[in-house]
């Protein structure tokens, strides 16, 4: 019986206890609820990004800077960018969908994963052949994929195209990153599109014949081997190179603009996309629209050493010393629509 006293003693002090407690919550409001959302909205958009932080959190806070909006954003690869975005569907926090290369774009853009956007400030800093058709992803920054040599191992007068590097003449003598990087998919996409499915296999097959060593996982690695003697050509993002200049400005390795009297050379992009369920579509669109800004381009060109896709901003004095050259102009839409048929040729070729 006094054990039974015990407990309801205990229990009551237990339920006035818990009473107090609710009673000296805040209470909230409708009306607070929803001015808190719409503050949410109005300071910060959401950026899923595959690129690397250290290259896009400083363009980020100048934005933030400028504007009074946060960028809150998730890097990861962009294969898992892209199937996050599909499995949150309508409950995504991502307002902007930023990548590299094209065929990323389209890729999710034939998910359904984007929105078109009507802008006339992208529509004129945006040439057509870096945009979707349907302006649900833009280009931001131009990256060339060219051909890298030794100078002391290869007169530059015996270098021309892409296609040449399937002759004889480099047997033994070239050096490839893997066939699994969607930049080369996008490559060969492209020489498809220009040659036709079964001479660009030829032109495949003619490099698979004329490797010094199996295929690289990254252009770095590539351009150490051009330079350790491993192999004395290969084609790389022109950055990379610009990245080995930074640290030794007398680094042995040169590019070469390919097809300068044909196709020009492949060039693709980094670039952005408003997510089709994005929960602040229009600070999503201003952000877009701030990073294809002169401003922001040159910025970004600077840092990451490729090009503004504005001809008119200034570049890095790295790449500039580079010079001028032809770009193919070949939408780059092509290089999403035709990459499933090139990864295929690739593996027929016995490209890895």
């Amino acid at each position: 019986m006094q054990m039974d006293v015990v407990r309801m003693i205990r229990f009551g002090l237990v339920l006035v206890w818990a009473l107090f407690l609710l009673a000296c919550q805040p209470a909230s409001s409708p009306s607070e609820s929803t001015s808190e959302t719409q503050q949410d909205v109005a300071d910060k958009v959401v950026v899923y990004t595959s690129r690397q932080p250290h290259l896009i959190e400083p363009l980020f806070a100048r934005y933030t800077e400028q504007t009074g909006v946060a960028v809150e954003f998730t890097s990861a690869n962009e294969a898992a960018l892209i199937e996050r975005m599909a499995a949150e569907g309508e409950q995504t926090p991502a307002d902007v969908f930023i990548t590299v290369d094209a065929g990323n774009l389209w890729f999710a853009s034939e998910r359904n994963l984007l929105q078109s956007i009507q802008s006339p400030e992208l529509d004129e800093r945006v040439p057509a052949a870096l945009k979707d058709a349907d302006n649900e992803w833009f280009g931001l920054s131009v990256r060339a994929r060219t051909l890298m040599y030794h100078p002391d191992r290869v007169d530059p007068a015996t270098l021309s195209t892409y296609e040449d590097l399937a002759d004889p003449k480099w047997a033994g003598r070239l050096c490839l990153r893997t066939s699994r990087k969607v930049y080369n998919q996008s490559m060969v996409a492209m020489l498809i599109e220009h040659h036709g499915e079964d001479q660009a296999q030829a032109i495949v097959e003619g490099w698979v014949a004329n490797l010094a060593t199996n295929p690289f996982s990254s252009d770095t690695q590539l351009i150490e081997a051009i330079e350790a003697g491993q192999c004395d050509v290969g084609i790389a993002n022109t950055y990379y190179l610009g990245r080995k200049l930074l640290d030794d400005p007398d680094y042995p390795v040169e590019l070469f603009w390919a097809n300068q009297d044909s196709t020009g050379v492949h060039v693709n992009i980094s670039g952005a996309g408003l997510v089709r369920h994005a929960p602040r579509p229009e600070q999503g669109q201003r952000l877009i629209e701030w990073l294809a800004s002169a401003e922001a381009q040159g910025e970004f060109a600077e840092r990451n050493l490729e090009f503004p896709v504005d001809p008119t901003v200034d570049i890095s004095p790295i790449v500039a010393q580079w010079g001028d050259f032809q770009a193919d102009e070949t939408p780059l839409v092509i290089a999403g629509e035709r990459q499933a048929q090139a990864v295929q040729l690739m593996d027929r070729a016995g490209y890895r």
